[in-house]
């Protein structure tokens, strides 16, 4: 345990570290919530119906900042065959390593959503459903992605690949991070949007170590 702690920790300082993380997400996420305003015009009414979704698809895409590194650094500089080498189960390794990815990738999202919320003009009870939605969901678009970049580990640039992969897979976890702030707006409550999206992520961070584990061995061999 005490090694994947240490992995996970020391995945989310190289990826703060890089210049890849936190800063590089938020400025994206930033940069997205900036320009919507500009592309819809000033209709507040129409901007605060739209911002859940607008917050959720700039995370989405922020997520995917940074994870075509996530095992190719450690491939290059040689750190992925002393993992193999240190006897623990690689889906465990992939585990740890996701986690540390969303530490410095995801969780500055979460933390940020509250503040452009507002400047989407979006109301305190969607801020907070959003928040929510994307403390739960976020975890798992970055154990999909992990797949992604599990599968590309052999390759020299394979960002863009990575998020043509990884795309089609967190539609449902998009679909319901925003359908659970429609619902509560529409008065029909938001618990089952929210269990559903809490099953997808408790299913991805299953899955998605797994067939990335199996990415990495036919990457490796």
């Amino acid at each position: 345990m005490a090694f994947l702690l240490a992995l996970a920790g020391r995945t989310a300082r190289l990826s703060l570290g890089a210049g890849g993380g936190a800063f590089t997400g938020l400025v994206f996420f930033l940069s997205v919530v900036a320009v919507v305003p500009f592309g819809v015009g000033p209709d507040l009414p129409l901007l605060a119906r739209i911002g859940p979704a607008m917050l959720w698809i700039a995370a989405l895409l922020a997520t995917l900042l940074g994870l075509d590194r996530l095992f190719q650094d450690d491939r290059d500089d040689g750190s992925l065959d002393q993992m193999l080498l240190s006897g623990q189960p690689l889906e465990l390794i992939v585990l740890a390593k996701a986690a540390g990815h969303w530490l410095a990738t995801g969780l500055p999202l979460v933390i940020g959503a509250p503040l452009f919320g507002l400047m989407l003009g979006a109301g305190g009870e969607a801020i907070a459903l959003v928040t929510l939605t994307l403390l739960i969901g976020t975890p798992a678009l970055t154990f999909i992605g992990a797949i992604g970049a599990a599968l590309i580990t052999a390759m020299r640039r394979g960002g863009l690949i990575v998020a043509v992969l990884v795309l089609p897979f967190t539609i449902p976890v998009l679909i319901f991070g925003v359908s659970a702030v429609g619902a509560a707006e529409g008065g029909q409550g938001a618990a089952t949007p929210l269990m559903i999206l809490a099953a997808l992520t408790l299913a991805s961070s299953v899955a998605g170590p797994i067939a990335a584990a199996a990415a990495l061995r036919a990457a490796l061999d």
